[in-house]
């Protein structure tokens, strides 16, 4: 079974590493560190991460995430080409997207009820609100000051009219979609099950919704670069203004910013916090690139 906490102690080790990479620290430092047994850290790790740490920690190096970002320039490509982002754990789910109209912008979501929870998934608590038409919001709660109460402000400020219900029914069948069930040996893993398609109800500029319909493209597990993600959104040479709307991103996961690098292969900022993206990033990377057998 994977613990909410389980990821806590993946982000801690991960912090460690980064700060010691020039020692290459061991399995044991870095078990003794989290004050576990190197045993222990080892399944606990293998079972979130499904490799080893030693595996899973080559994806979270800048040298690791360059050679990503390099191996996924022609996979990226052949993506476009065939219009799917391709097999993977998460985005075999179809990912569908309905913006907001031009009127209802304007009304800032007059008549639009929004049903939101809090929720345990593979990468920390989480604040899930869904309208009748889809998520409209995935956020983390640990990332910022204020808690759930924070969300629920950010979400009023986002959708100024709509009524807001605590209720947190559809955000766990979304996260259940997207990971299993809390509880079960599978949360963290892929669903055996045909997933139900999920649509993302999105409010936002031409621009960002540009920009974040462009990121769907990227096959989970590869990389794109804030420049080579501007020019599959149709805004070449906006890469700055490419970071700004990632910035702005409501839905993480699913809205897979996460997937995008500075060219140097520099993991760069993350709204959620940098060592949940390294995590992300190389969660993501194993189960695309499985540890060999032998």
């Amino acid at each position: 079974m994977t613990k909410p906490t389980d990821y806590k102690r993946v982000e801690e080790a991960i912090r460690y590493i980064a700060a010691r990479a020039s020692e290459q620290p061991s399995l044991d430092e870095v078990a003794a560190h989290l004050g576990l047994s190197p045993f222990y850290f080892q399944r606990l790790f293998k079972r979130w991460a499904g490799v080893s740490p030693k595996r899973f920690l080559q994806y979270v190096t800048v040298e690791g995430a360059k050679r990503l970002l390099d191996e996924s320039a022609s996979v990226l490509d052949a993506a476009l080409e065939l219009g799917l982002s391709g097999p993977s754990r998460l985005h075999d789910l179809f990912i569908g997207v309905e913006a907001v109209t031009p009127g209802e912008f304007k009304a800032s979501g007059r008549g639009i009820e929004l049903r939101y929870g809090v929720h345990a998934s593979p990468f920390g608590v989480c604040f899930v609100a869904t309208s009748s038409r889809g998520v409209c919001a995935l956020e983390f709660l640990d990332a910022a000051e204020g808690g759930s109460a924070a969300a629920v402000a950010a979400l009023r400020r986002r959708w100024k009219e709509a009524v807001l219900v605590e209720d947190g029914r559809p955000g766990a069948g979304i996260l259940a979609a997207m990971f299993g069930t809390p509880g079960d040996a599978a949360f963290g893993a892929s669903t055996k099950d045909s997933p139900k398609p999920i649509t993302l109800h999105l409010e936002g500029t031409n621009f960002q919704l540009k920009v974040w319909k462009a990121l769907l493209s990227i096959p989970e597990g590869r990389l794109a670069s804030y420049g080579r993600l501007a020019d599959i959104a149709g805004v070449p040479g906006s890469a700055r203004a490419v970071g700004t709307a990632l910035g702005q991103n409501p839905i993480a996961l699913l809205i897979p910013c996460h997937r995008v690098l500075r060219a140097t292969g520099e993991i760069g900022g993350y709204r959620w916090g940098v060592e949940r993206k390294k995590a992300i990033i190389a969660w993501e990377a194993s189960s695309a690139l499985p540890e060999p057998t032998h």
